[in-house]
């Protein structure tokens, strides 16, 4: 079995020589100008090259086309990749940065994390009896040692201890009913 590879040495068809011709005779200005128009983008302009090419060698009059003036043709539908694909980039929605868009979305899944959470505590306060609640919100929301809480509260240090400790097991039951551990 022969392959033969479009554009090479071995091509047997006259479409297959004319395109292997016409790359050799205008790959390289093509080259230039493609890369130009695309700010330096080796990759993209390979790309616009090759799509090029492909479209030369799906129009069937090539073998032709060697006597008629191939190279503005060839520039021209060049140029049209170029724009078609500006055209099709800037139809899309803008594509987000990669660290910035971790970075925001980091930020706001933080503070909505943090909303839930204060939302899903708030819930779990409100299950604890009136006095855990308050001992709770005298000690730990309040930053105060037992003995002030008890001072502030009117009752015995002891009685504050035993309804922080109470409460807090409450509380950590309550938590786990709403799915947090």
């Amino acid at each position: 079995m022969n392959v033969t590879v479009i554009g090479s040495a071995s091509a047997v068809s006259p479409e297959e020589r004319a395109l292997r011709n016409l790359y050799l005779e205008h790959g390289p200005a093509l080259y230039s100008y493609v890369l130009r128009m695309l700010g330096g983008d080796t990759h993209r302009t390979e790309d616009v090259l090759q799509e090029t090419l492909l479209r030369c060698w799906n129009k069937q009059t090539l073998a032709d086309a060697e006597g008629m003036a191939v190279r503005p043709w060839m520039f021209r539908i060049a140029r049209n990749i170029v724009i078609d694909a500006h055209r099709t980039k800037a139809a899309r929605p803008q594509e987000i940065g990669g660290a910035d868009w971790l970075t925001e979305l980091g930020s706001d899944a933080d503070d909505i994390e943090r909303m839930l959470s204060s939302i899903v505590l708030h819930e779990a306060l409100r299950a604890l009896t009136p006095a855990h609640r308050e001992a709770l919100e005298a000690t730990f929301f309040a930053d105060r040692t037992t003995h002030q809480a008890a001072t502030a509260l009117g009752v015995p240090q002891g009685t504050v201890k035993s309804r922080v400790y109470y409460a807090l097991r409450s509380l950590r039951a309550a938590l786990e009913e709403r799915g947090v551990r």
